[in-house]
């Protein structure tokens, strides 16, 4: 719980899901040194800084990954950096390629270079499931972060950044997510849409995703790709959860919400990768996490991924939702229930 307590954080982000809960648990938890937030999205920045506006040792300022210089400015005597920072959405990605390039491709290189020349100490990269076997432009993009991110770490000379990534699924609650969809459905009192009724995906909640990626700064050898363990849903099992336990609260019976398949949507799986078949040569379990090491070592340094509390060597299958079993209704409403994901923000 001291790791960051003399420590400079950087988060980029800051005000999209995973970057707002980062810089809650870190000023609020872990108790930071000193905390930077960045983001484009000015509003969204001033809220939040009004929010924090009690610790002294947080600092809010407009950036945005597509300007170098201003990175590099602002990672002066910063020793951690969370880039969480991205375009996320896949459709709109898909809609907008030259603009996820722009943000997703070559706003992480902007990182590494903008590190390197500060001298930061660590930097970790907010990876997705979609980046592995990708289908869609927003995982194309988030596989060569990825990529970006280890190559900075094997390639470097004369620097001693530590760059690694953190790969999970889908984010419960998050913003655009298919829990606020389905709410609003609900609350009108449905349909409730659904692409496909054997969709599967990994799920967690925001609170759990963040603690894994600060954890995984504390272990991170470089170059690595840290792959969060998480339960898996079927999406089906999701809506129905949630019209038998929100239809009430909203004035309608369950059974007069129906569920409509419409189809994927472009780009779009049925099940959710976080591991890949190629990947299973080179990686080892430790208890929270899968650990996929680089492919090509690294050319000035070896590194030993000896990892505290390392469970085995040996994976021999791929990590997706289509091979793991899937819990059932009742823990998936159990699990809705503790982190109060059936209330409105």
């Amino acid at each position: 719980m001291d790791y960051f307590k003399n420590k400079s954080v950087l988060v980029t982000g800051c005000c999209g899901t995973v970057g707002s809960e980062l810089v809650k648990q870190l000023l609020e938890t872990f108790d930071v040194g000193h905390l930077i937030g960045i983001d484009n999205n000015e509003s969204e920045l001033f809220f939040i800084q009004q929010e924090y506006q009690k610790y002294e040792q947080a600092g809010f300022f407009l950036a945005d990954m597509r300007d170098r210089a201003k990175l590099t400015r602002l990672f002066k005597d910063v020793d951690i950096v969370f880039h969480s920072a991205a375009f996320k959405h896949v459709v709109l990605c898909e809609r907008a390629p030259f603009d996820a390039v722009q943000t997703n491709i070559h706003g992480v290189q902007n990182v590494v270079e903008a590190a390197y020349d500060a001298g930061v100490e660590r930097v970790i990269f907010t990876s997705s499931d979609k980046a592995v076997n990708p289908t869609n432009v927003m995982g194309t993009s988030k596989l060569m972060g990825e990529r970006l991110i280890t190559a900075a770490n094997n390639a470097q000379r004369g620097h001693k950044t530590i760059f690694s990534s953190t790969r999970f699924g889908n984010v419960l609650g998050s913003r655009g997510s298919v829990i606020p969809i389905f709410r609003d459905q609900i609350k009108k009192g449905g349909p409730v849409t659904l692409t496909d009724p054997g969709m599967t995906r990994f799920i967690m909640s925001i609170q759990d995703a963040t603690r894994l990626v600060i954890d995984s700064s504390m272990i991170a050898k470089g170059g690595e790709v840290f792959v969060t363990k998480m339960p898996v849903i079927k999406i089906k099992d999701l809506a129905e959860c949630m019209i038998e336990k929100l239809a009430p609260m909203y004035g309608h019976k369950p059974e007069d919400i129906h569920i409509v398949t419409i189809g994927s949507k472009p780009g779009e799986k049925l099940y959710e990768e976080l591991m890949s078949s190629e990947e299973t040569r080179r990686t080892c379990e430790l208890e929270r996490y899968f650990s996929v090491m680089p492919a090509f070592a690294n050319m000035y340094e070896k590194i030993s991924y000896d990892y505290e509390g390392k469970i085995s060597d040996t994976i021999t299958k791929p990590y997706n939702s289509e091979l793991e079993p899937t819990l059932s209704k009742d823990e998936l409403c159990a699990f809705l229930t503790e982190h109060k994901l059936l209330e409105e923000d």
